[in-house]
């Protein structure tokens, strides 16, 4: 019997089903008072990835004269399957086992601390290391660089490589690629220039860390030149260090560079690496080569995810969403196997390039087909919730986080504020930021642009101040939340100070959005002569944000000489937007000036341009409608017509008049009644009306910015109608409640 055990556990065929038969016979035979059956068993044990923590500790406990090489046997066998906690386990018994672990042995066990990044007891073998004599031993010392370096200790690493007394090209390299990881750049170079010094030739390993590394810390350009620097030296690049340089080429947007490094792949048959192929197709995509991009996807493996996935990408980044969903939906007809990366991809480039309802139609689909969204997918598709308003389904993606348990992801967090916000409801956009763990700059700057976009400067202000307190430092973005805010409530004082202070006590320069913000809060206060001063004295061009936000405000104050001035700059700069040619005439038509107003609606036809139509969304039950400006082809026009009707009887009666002067067409008043009555916001409102029950709260979404007389009507509507009324213009929200607005009537 005691041959046949033997024989059993040292067959090459064993498996778990031999092991438990070995165990039982070994159980009632009592053979566990053998060290060599019971050795030989856990290592089979080992091998065969069966072996719990409570069997293992069971085990070892049991064994009455354990010797060194049992337990290394069994360690080794740990590791061999990477079963690292049960390395840690077994390490662990050596003590009380009365046994010391030697040179051979300690490094499996630092080695599986690097790869669970388990830190603390990690160190407790460097402690074992110190007191053991194993300083000198390169081996260890080598296993403790790379332990440091996996638990981003950099500081620790670099002290102990400083101490191996003989460092091969392996500890250099890992030492290197750890400082470039890091983003250290100058630590790496002076490394690998010192190793090479020591007499130590960099191998394809130190080449392809320092890129590597570098890549992922965005520095682009030292990638490229350590590429460059490899290549100058008569090392051959293969296809890891291609795959790792070409982002950093794509980055840069060096076309030039990257059509080299594709000669590269050509003339040394790289390109049938699938890596080296999908590298290449995102190279180009970056660069905006659309057509070498294409050629490069359709001589390769159509059929390969990666290269699919980088084409997809590709086609989003340049606008080409429609090519993209083509693409798609082409090799999902052809049952291929579509990963989580591919759904994510065509998810986002729908939800960046405005087709949100089929980025949410897309997720639904992807979940019937069992792909499980990952911390990517989550925030590229909360932004389309945000971008129609559509609360429900954000509610339902924020329930998905929390049940996935990826909410405390920040990038997931910082989009659910952003989404929130987006749909008004701001209360629920803060108390996702303070449920945040640990919240980073996007996250601040989230929420700041959520009360900047809802008018509330007090809020926002306070928020600033409460990040600096935490000792977070704002960026150009933080600035244009708080400069918007300031504009949108008319604090000039409070506008001034925070522009003033970004160079001063930021060190963050002023870029053209902090301008634009500037010159809308002067402007907006009827401060135009100081806005158009301040805009001649800025240190660059203005662009046509800041001429645009000078001249709508020339409207609104009828201010017709900075008009002029901002409609001729305007008109340069954008020669094909009808809404600079369309201010400029509402101007003349304020005036009366009717042959000036009709002069420019001919420069306007004879370039072919339209004035761009008044669209509204809301949102009722699981369906989106968008309603134009005067459109009668809504299915419920008329019920939309007659409720309108009444509602402006009802108006009448308590006071309202319709502000007709904001009709700047040369008709009788009664036909300028009748196009208040066609303006797009109002029909939404009314749809909604009609179709949802008493109290329930009203979002809706208008492309242009809301006029004076529907935000008198829609303010009116909400006291007769006891709602709740949301209202998101190109400009900021609207709160609509009691017969008041959140803006204050100052907008």
């Amino acid at each position: 019997m005691f041959h046949a055990i033997s024989q059993c556990l040292n067959s090459t065929s064993s498996s778990v089903f031999h092991a438990r038969q070995a165990h039982a016979h070994i159980l009632k035979l009592g053979l566990f008072s053998d060290t060599q059956i019971t050795t030989t068993l856990l290592s089979l044990y080992a091998n065969n990835n069966n072996l719990s923590f409570s069997k293992l500790n069971l085990i070892l406990s049991s064994l009455p004269h354990p010797t060194l090489f049992s337990f290394s046997s069994l360690i080794h066998s740990f590791a061999r399957s990477l079963h690292f906690r049960h390395v840690l386990a077994t390490f662990s018994h050596l003590g009380p086992k009365g046994l010391v672990p030697d040179a051979y042995l300690t490094p499996s066990a630092i080695k599986a601390c690097a790869a669970l990044h388990a830190l603390s007891q990690g160190k407790q073998v460097h402690a074992f290391v110190s007191v053991s004599g194993f300083a000198s031993d390169s081996i260890v010392m080598s296993s403790l660089v790379h332990m440091y370096l996996k638990c981003d200790q950099i500081l620790d690493a670099r002290k102990m490589f400083d101490r191996i007394p003989e460092r091969d090209v392996v500890v250099w390299s890992a030492m290197i690629a750890g400082y470039s990881r890091h983003g250290l750049v100058d630590e790496a170079k002076e490394l690998f220039f010192e190793m090479r010094d020591e007499g130590v030739e960099p191998n394809l390993v130190s080449w392809n860390g320092m890129i590597t590394g570098f890549r992922n810390t965005g520095a682009y350009v030292e990638a490229v030149m350590m590429f460059q620097m490899m290549l100058s030296e008569g090392f051959w690049p293969d296809g890891s260090t291609v795959s790792c340089v070409l982002p950093s080429v794509g980055q840069l947007e060096d076309v030039v560079m990257g059509a080299q490094v594709h000669g590269y792949v050509i003339k040394h048959g790289l390109e049938l690496d699938k890596f080296v192929a999908s590298a290449v197709i995102d190279m180009y995509g970056k660069c905006g080569c659309v057509l070498e991009m294409s050629r490069v996807f359709g001589e390769g493996d159509e059929m390969e995810i990666g290269s699919l996935n980088a084409f997809v990408t590709g086609l989003s980044r340049n606008g080409m969403v429609d090519d993209a969903l083509e693409v798609f939906k082409k090799f999902k007809d052809r049952d291929m196997e579509l990963n989580v990366v591919t759904w994510t991809s065509v998810i986002a480039s729908c939800s960046q390039n405005g087709k949100d309802l089929e980025a949410l139609e897309l997720f639904r689909d992807m979940q019937a087909d069992g792909i499980e969204p990952n911390v990517v997918t989550i925030p590229s598709l909360i932004p389309a919730c945000g971008n129609i308003s559509a609360l429900m389904y954000g509610k339902e993606i924020h329930c998905f986080s929390l049940k996935k348990g990826i909410f405390d992801d920040v990038y997931v967090g910082s989009a659910l504020i952003d989404m929130y916000a987006k749909c008004g409801r701001i209360q629920l956009s803060r108390r996702c930021f303070d449920r945040m763990l640990a919240p980073n700059l996007v996250s601040w700057n989230a929420v700041m642009k959520g009360y900047a976009m809802h008018g509330k400067a007090k809020e926002t202000i306070e928020m600033f101040h409460v990040m600096l307190q935490f000792g977070q430092k704002p960026d150009s973005i933080t600035f244009t939340c708080v400069l918007s805010a300031c504009a949108q409530n008319g604090f000039t004082d409070e506008g001034w100070h925070y522009y003033n202070s970004m160079s001063k006590e930021h060190d963050v320069e002023p870029k053209m959005e902090h301008y634009a913000c500037m010159v809308t809060l002067l402007s907006r206060l009827g401060k135009l002569e100081e806005a158009y001063s301040f805009i001649k004295d800025m240190p660059f061009e203005p662009d046509a944000c800041v001429w645009g936000a000078l001249l709508s405000s020339c409207r609104v104050h009828h201010n017709l000489s900075l008009g002029e001035i901002a409609a001729e700059k305007l008109f340069l700069l954008e020669p094909n937007n009808p809404g600079n040619y369309i201010l400029l005439s509402n101007i003349y038509a304020s005036k009366g000036m009717w042959d000036e107003e009709n002069r420019i609606r001919g420069v306007m036809k004879s370039k072919g341009l339209r004035k761009n139509p008044g669209y509204s969304w809301i949102k009722v039950g699981h369906k989106v409608h968008m309603l134009l400006a005067s459109d009668q082809s809504h299915p419920q026009m008329k019920e939309i017509l007659v409720k309108l009707d009444k509602l402006n009887m009802d108006m009448k009666k308590s006071g309202y008049r319709p502000k007709t002067n904001f009709v700047l067409q040369d008709v009788e008043e009664q036909d300028k009644e009748q196009i208040l009555c066609g303006h797009s916001e109002k029909l939404a409102v009314v749809l909604g009306l009609i179709n949802t029950s008493p109290g329930q709260p009203l979002q809706v979404i208008k492309n242009l910015r809301i006029c004076d007389d529907c935000h008198a009507v829609i303010k009116a509507i909400s006291r007769l109608e006891g709602r709740e009324i949301y209202v998101r213009d190109t400009n900021r929200f609207h709160h609509f409640k009691d017969g008041a607005c959140s803006c204050g009537d100052f907008w």
